[in-house]
């Protein structure tokens, strides 16, 4: 049963991913021309704010299958109810947090935007910024269920959600777009699927994995064990947003909405281009979690696992790769619908080719974490994310966009 779930997850994992970035290059450019390129850039911005909010859950949504695999081992399902009740409680408390901390935001948008954005523009920041942190804040406890899910290795349930998720979204947008409510309409949507969403996801683990939860007796020792796990995750996390969130704060400070824009482009076709690498590689955590945890011929199995799927990897990507780099320039015009996005091209170039060796070998971040060997790399790419601040802050005024994403080439490099 479990290998038929692991090839379904695969299979179901990739034509996810392929339908979606279908639906998603048909939809995009309808929706950049019925939002306009000011909107837009707009919309990337506080979307980028938003995403730092994500960063108060300290690293501890990447804790959960390591720490399930080891409780399930030692102590058996009552050792990961006590674990569900822990991770449950924390993620709520933490998802209050993001409300609130998002609220601050909404209040504080001048502050946070700078001066290059209009007074109807900050109006319109302010209520994007309170519909995405409720976004989020529902988001994190949700991500408990999930999680249970992913390990129980509930594949093909989780996919199928995705799929319907990829496929509803655009359908149930471009009404509102039609309407005329601007990028109101994709947060609001957003925060719809997100609700039912986590609601499928409660339902499946309460009625078909019989999913529990002990509040009592938390193990304080535990809890402190999770954390300093969580930390160098929680860092890693810090180096992701500012490789790839940052440099839109940047712009839209130095710059403005319009370049915001110009840059979003790029960074939604990088966003499809990461989603192929992580398709697969998902999919294989827990079982990477389980061996580490049973530890039996744990080098060689592992080994072996990232050898195939990164063989994998590198074949799919490859393909993607050369085909952005020879039709990038009429692709990113016929999305944009305006001469402008052809901007797009040199940005989206320092964006993905950096980054396409760290995909192809990206099981093994998921090795690490299991192992308990992710210090590393957190601290060595901590340093190169200051290195990419540093740059883009230096060549944003006389470059713009392809400044900024020097910057972050540079330091994937």
């Amino acid at each position: 049963m479990k290998t038929s779930q692991l090839k379904a997850g695969v299979i179901l994992s990739y034509l996810s991913k392929s339908l979606s970035t279908v639906i998603e290059l048909a939809y995009t450019p309808v929706m950049l021309r019925l939002l306009g390129q000011s909107e837009y850039g707009l919309y990337s911005l506080t979307s980028s704010v938003v995403s730092y909010l994500g960063l108060l859950t300290f690293g501890m949504s990447g804790a959960y299958l390591r720490f399930y695999a080891r409780e399930r081992v030692d102590k058996g399902e009552d050792g990961v109810a006590r674990l569900n009740g822990m991770f449950l409680l924390v993620f709520s408390a933490i998802g209050l947090i993001v409300l609130m901390a998002g609220m601050t935001l909404a209040d504080n948008a001048s502050l946070v935007f700078g001066g290059k954005l209009t007074p109807a523009e900050l109006d319109r920041a302010r209520l994007l910024l309170v519909l995405l942190s409720v976004n989020l804040a529902v988001s994190i406890p949700s991500g408990v269920f999930s999680s249970y899910i992913g390990a129980h290795e509930q594949y093909i349930f989780q996919r199928v959600l995705h799929i319907a998720s990829s496929v509803l979204n655009p359908f149930l947008t471009l009404p509102l777009l039609l309407m005329g409510m601007g990028s109101l309409s994709l947060v609001l949507i957003s925060l719809a699927l997100t609700g039912a969403t986590a609601a499928c996801n409660i339902a499946y683990c309460f009625q078909k994995l019989h999913m529990r939860f002990c509040f009592r007796g938390i193990r304080w020792n535990l809890l402190k064990e999770i954390y300093v796990f969580s930390a160098f995750i929680f860092l890693n996390q810090i180096i992701d947003q500012m490789n790839w969130s940052v440099d839109s704060i940047i712009l839209g400070h130095v710059w403005g909405t319009a370049v915001v824009a110009i840059y979003g482009l790029a960074s939604r076709i990088n966003g499809f281009y990461l989603g192929f690498s992580t398709a697969i590689s998902s999919v294989f955590s827990p079982r990477i979690n389980r061996i580490v945890a049973e530890g039996r011929d744990v080098d060689r199995q592992l080994l072996n696992l990232m050898i195939r799927v990164g063989r994998i990897q590198g074949l799919l990507l490859s393909l993607v790769l050369l085909g952005l780099i020879l039709l990038g320039r009429p692709f990113l015009l016929w999305m944009g619908g305006s001469e402008a996005y052809l901007g797009s091209y040199p940005v989206m170039l320092l964006l993905i080719i950096p980054v396409t060796i760290d995909l192809v070998q990206n099981l093994g971040i998921e090795i690490q974490r299991a192992k308990n060997r992710h210090q590393f790399r957190s601290l060595a790419g901590a340093g190169m994310a200051v290195v990419n601040i540093i740059i883009s802050l230096a060549l944003v005024r006389p470059f713009g966009a392809v400044g900024v994403a020097f910057g972050t080439a540079v330091s994937l490099v």
